[in-house]
């Protein structure tokens, strides 16, 4: 018998941006055999549409037109927007700053929302976004906040930059981390913040598999393990 997605565990990991919950989740997903949704890359995908194909980041009802028929899959640890791999080109700045704006828009997150819970699927879910736990699915069984200073946030984004080869300013990135909290906190639906029931966990001093076990443990706790 086929379990009813309700009866399917989810792990929710929220958290602002460079906090390490994409890492975190992927890894604690591997660990338990559960899939695997990076919530933020349909947000990215949904601004990088939207730039391919001129359509404003403001323009409310044309970026959910775009979202609610977004081309995406995700295989072999790439991302695809139609016939072309996006993998890096999602991990922009100007990409990462334009799904924060798009976000923001009401109509987007609803045209998202059906599309994300379709994730939840056997034996189990690790989601990582910004409401996961509070909105997506705020029936999962474990949900964490991962979260770390804007400084030492901006560190890990700029250390990732040049790695890549990519130019980068330490004091432009932490503005710019601080004002997409800002923004994602401020915004009138689904802000990011900690569900009620969330563990909190402090990356900044904490390395990953550390932050890994953490979660670990706090889902085994809720299952009675």
């Amino acid at each position: 018998m086929t379990p009813s997605p309700i009866n399917i565990p989810v792990i929710a990991i929220d958290g602002p941006s460079a906090s390490g919950k994409g890492t975190v989740a992927e890894r604690v997903a591997s660990v338990l055999g559960f899939h695997f949704l990076d919530s933020g890359a349909l947000y990215r995908l949904t601004a990088l549409s939207a730039m391919k194909h001129g359509v404003a980041l403001d323009n409310e009802a044309g970026v959910a037109a775009l979202a609610a028929a977004l081309p995406a899959t995700f295989h072999d640890g790439a991302v695809w927007l139609a016939e072309e791999n996006v993998t890096e080109a999602i991990r922009a700045e100007a990409v990462g700053e334009g799904a924060s704006k798009v976000a923001a828009l009401p109509a987007v997150r609803v045209a998202l929302l059906d599309r994300q819970r379709a994730y939840r699927q056997a034996p189990g879910l690790v989601a990582d976004g910004r409401d996961m736990g509070t909105v997506v699915f705020a029936d999962a069984v474990a949900k964490v906040f991962l979260t770390a200073s804007a400084e030492a946030r901006a560190e890990r984004r700029y250390k990732q930059l040049i790695e890549k080869g990519n130019s980068a300013n330490l004091p432009a990135l932490v503005a710019d981390m601080q004002a997409r909290d800002a923004r994602d906190t401020a915004r009138a639906v689904a802000p990011l913040k900690p569900a009620s029931d969330a563990l909190l966990i402090d990356t900044t001093n904490m390395d990953i598999d550390s932050a890994v076990q953490a979660v670990l443990a706090h889902y085994r706790s809720k299952q009675g393990n």
